[in-house]
């Protein structure tokens, strides 16, 4: 069975993180020069404080107007973050993200992230998972 650390053996272990008082201005900003959809806030240990993607962003700018830009990332993000470790199955990390509704999940090990997966990491992986068991099967079928 396949395993988140699968997935980190092949995109990495390489994180954006943000602080919590940084403005929504600047994340807004992190998120379009590394392309990517959501940010881990840290402290200084790389203990985690909450998540925010971009759908949060869209959400208070949609509410508040572009003026919610100028404020901190700490009155915006998602503090109940949840997290897996690199042994969790991918069957059980895309339940979590299905059940959920999010598509950014941080690694954590001994309470510090490790890494982020998305759901097109693990889509990406599951997919690898079935083309390897089908080539499998062709195998046997042709050694029989």
């Amino acid at each position: 069975m396949s395993s988140v650390a699968a997935i980190l053996k092949g995109k990495g272990h390489e994180t954006i993180t943000a602080r919590d008082d940084a403005s929504l201005s600047e994340l807004c900003e992190t998120l379009a020069k590394h392309k990517i959809g959501a940010i881990v806030v840290c402290d200084g240990d790389m203990g985690i404080k909450g998540i925010i993607s971009e759908r949060d962003i869209v959400r208070v700018i949609g509410t508040q107007g572009v003026g919610a830009l100028d404020q901190p990332v700490s009155g915006v993000m998602t503090k109940d973050v949840i997290t897996c470790s690199e042994e969790n199955s991918i069957n059980e990390v895309m339940a979590r993200m299905t059940q959920g509704r999010f598509r950014h999940m941080p690694v954590v090990k001994d309470g510090k992230l490790t890494g982020v997966i998305s759901i097109g990491d693990v889509v990406k992986q599951k997919i690898a998972q079935v083309e390897q068991e089908a080539e499998q099967m062709r195998s046997y079928i042709s050694m029989t």
